[in-house]
């Protein structure tokens, strides 16, 4: 009983021995492992940068920044070929980079050749803003405001009569501003719409009109809300007047109504509704005005007498026993010699048209 426990003894002994010996090994394999990365990375920074490698991404169109901006930040922050790479911070580096607004986020380090990788994310203008007080700036998707440059521009919708220039906005002008981004964004994933629109100019009630590149007329979209729809119509409605009579002669075309096209000739307050209702009541009317000038209530009988005598002596005769008249004054088409005459008055002429009866002679 006594050999066996000290058996056991010597298993748990012997167990714990090897359980040590394992610890102690990888851990001195980790300590040298940590020493060699440690020399390494030490031979690393005493030597020097061998170059600068500048990878621009982010704006696809509108590109405001180059290598040479890059390039002229990096060396002003001390970076040069043959610099001992230990000298250089990289993060402050990075850190002024960011200070330009048109770079949203900069990279930088060192590869095993020594060559310093700085990756750059540019920031890329979806719409140029001016507002009320005369202030211009561009903004990207995330609503940042960019500052013009003197050297470069952008192809985007431009937006007029914004109500603050304010670089931290107010809530309302902030939900101005979304609608805004919504706007710039639609236009400028529509080919045909990015090459038409012009302006967007934002007016007093908080709507939308735009000013298009061709054509000389006002498109009233009214807010932000179903965009597809407004401007699905409004190519619609290209399609449809630019095949026909073009659409110059059109001063405003509004896309607001659900369903609807409305535009306003030029110099004349009609309106053309381009819609399926608009045709629907332009078909009651007509059916109106045939049911009106078909009713007997506009007619009246009329008895031939047993002997009558047309003074104006027309080609026609009365050969029916009733006949419609379809107004209380219809006068007879002059003949060649009446046309001659002097001209008569119309009650004169209206009581010459009467037929006349002939009285039986008294025996």
């Amino acid at each position: 009983m006594i050999l066996s426990k000290c058996l056991n003894l010597n298993k748990v002994t012997h167990s714990m021995w090897t359980k040590w010996l394992q610890i102690s090994v990888w851990s001195v394999l980790c300590v040298a492992t940590c020493i060699l990365l440690m020399a390494a990375m030490q031979k690393k920074d005493a030597k020097g940068c061998a170059g600068i490698e500048i990878n621009i991404d982010g704006a696809r169109d509108n590109v405001f920044i180059d290598s040479k901006d890059i390039t002229e930040i990096v060396k002003e922050n001390g970076v040069v070929k043959g610099k001992e790479i230990s000298t250089i911070n990289l993060r402050n580096i990075e850190e002024q980079l960011e200070k330009n607004a048109w770079i949203k986020k900069a990279d930088l380090f060192f590869d095993n050749n020594q060559v310093l990788n700085v990756n750059i994310e540019e920031r890329e203008p979806i719409a140029r803003i001016f507002t009320v007080s005369g202030k211009s700036y561009y903004i990207d998707s995330s609503c940042k405001m960019l500052p013009l440059s003197d050297e470069r521009s952008a192809r985007v919708p431009m937006f007029t009569s914004f109500p603050s220039g304010k670089k931290v906005l107010s809530k309302p002008d902030s939900l101005v501003m979304k609608d805004v981004k919504t706007i710039a964004q639609y236009i400028n994933n529509d080919s045909f719409l990015t090459a038409q629109v012009a302006q967007i100019d934002l007016t007093q009630q908080g709507t939308y009109e735009i000013i298009p590149v061709l054509g000389n007329q006002t498109i009233r979209i009214g807010d932000a809300n179903n965009l597809d729809e407004k401007f699905q119509k409004l190519k619609a409605f290209y399609k449809q007047v630019w095949a026909t009579s073009g659409f110059e002669k059109y001063e405003t075309i509004d896309v607001q109504i659900k369903n609807q096209v409305v535009a306003t000739k030029r110099g004349s307050a009609k309106v053309y509704t381009d819609t399926t209702k608009a045709m629907r009541e332009f078909g009651n009317t007509a059916k109106e005005l045939k049911a009106a000038l078909n009713d007997t209530a506009f007619a009246t009988e009329v008895m031939k007498p047993a002997s009558a005598k047309d003074s104006v002596q027309t080609k026609k005769t009365v050969t029916t026993k009733k006949t419609m008249i379809t107004t209380k004054q219809n006068h007879v088409a002059p003949s060649k010699q009446n046309k001659k005459q002097v001209k008569k008055s119309d009650k004169q002429i209206e009581n010459k048209n009467q037929p006349k009866a002939v009285m039986p002679k008294q025996h």
